[in-house]
């Protein structure tokens, strides 16, 4: 008997029927214009994603990435929260073919009303195909809306907001994260590009976050100011990405994987527990020991040196992970 396919491969895989026959060509051209909005600085009043070949490609080229990144994040919410808490309910704003309600429902398997609202008719066509055949999202309510200030959300347990922020003007972006803060009665989930602008918007989001009162869950360890000087530095993780076929045909390359790079923030209104500090680098393994460089609660950024001499800790610290909690949990 076969094993049930793990969400990111049935992702994969339909993805790869769906977008079975689409001329190469044609999806790259699109690939590069959408990188161009992803990567840059080009806030619109108008959809992205155009029509069903923008759909297409973008869901062949960035929705295995969209997800995984926020997989991560959601990973690390999940941390810092009860063991048995999970999302009554669920809203993906700017969710366009929906990878992120397949991370909440990877990372969170139960059924849940899901909402995604988007502004381009194409995409949320494509993500109700796509979902269709996934049990979790049986029922979700794919609804057409004007991402920005006149954005209103109803109530519900967990907002996400992933790749969206970048594509509005300075005032719709600050009415959406409003927006999902109301409405959200346990958790906002917010995921950018791991570049210093998506982290700029990550940091503008966190502030709003906290100032209508919700808590940092992660990834940082605490909710005081970040401690990282504006402009010398940016706070990014990275997330590893199978690439299929498919995808190697569309953007080209030869590596069966890519490293997906991503900022988020996860604030909570529950009890939370955050990481006492987070790996904020890759950490470097040397002869004997491992140095981490860590974000606390204390101590704001500091790099850590563990060695041989800390017995199993030497051991955890070489399998440590880029973003991992530190100490481990266990």
């Amino acid at each position: 008997m076969n094993a049930p396919l793990t969400p990111a491969d049935a992702l994969r895989a339909a993805l790869s029927e769906l977008l079975d026959g689409l001329p190469p060509s044609q999806a790259a051209r699109a690939v590069d214009r959408l990188i161009a909005n992803y990567r840059g600085r080009t806030p619109t009043d108008a959809p992205v994603l155009r029509d069903r070949s923008d759909v297409a490609a973008y869901a062949a080229y960035r929705m295995p990435a969209t997800f995984e990144a926020v997989r991560s994040a959601l990973a690390a919410l999940a941390a810092a929260l009860p063991a048995d808490w999970s999302p009554a309910s669920h809203t993906d704003i700017g969710g366009g073919t929906g990878a992120a309600t397949w991370a909440v429902g990877a990372t969170w398997p139960e059924p849940r009303p899901v909402t995604v609202l988007d502004w381009a008719e194409p995409a949320l066509d494509l993500g109700r195909e796509l979902a269709a055949g996934l049990g979790v999202l049986d029922g979700a309510s794919w609804q057409r809306a004007r991402i920005g200030e006149a954005l209103e959300v109803e109530r519900t347990a967990l907002v996400t907001i992933s790749y969206v922020l970048g594509e509005l003007a300075d005032d719709d972006r600050r009415s959406v994260v409003e927006s999902a803060a109301q409405a959200a009665t346990d958790a906002v989930v917010v995921v950018e590009p791991g570049t210093p602008d998506g982290y700029a918007r990550i940091i503008e989001a966190r502030d709003q976050l906290l100032a209508a009162g919700l808590r940092i869950a992660a990834p940082c360890p605490h909710s005081a100011a970040c401690p990282i000087e504006p402009g010398t530095d940016w706070c990014h993780f990275s997330a590893r990405v199978s690439r299929s076929s498919l995808h190697r045909r569309v953007k080209g390359g030869s590596l069966p994987y890519e490293d997906e790079k991503f900022s988020y923030v996860a604030a909570v209104r529950p009890d939370a527990v955050p990481a006492p500090s987070r790996i904020t680098r890759k950490p470097q393994i040397r002869k004997g020991q491992v140095l981490l460089d860590l974000c606390t609660a204390e101590d704001g950024l500091r790099r850590e040196t563990v060695t041989k001499r800390h017995g199993p800790l030497y051991k955890a610290a070489r399998d440590a992970e880029w973003g991992d909690p530190w100490p481990p949990h266990d």
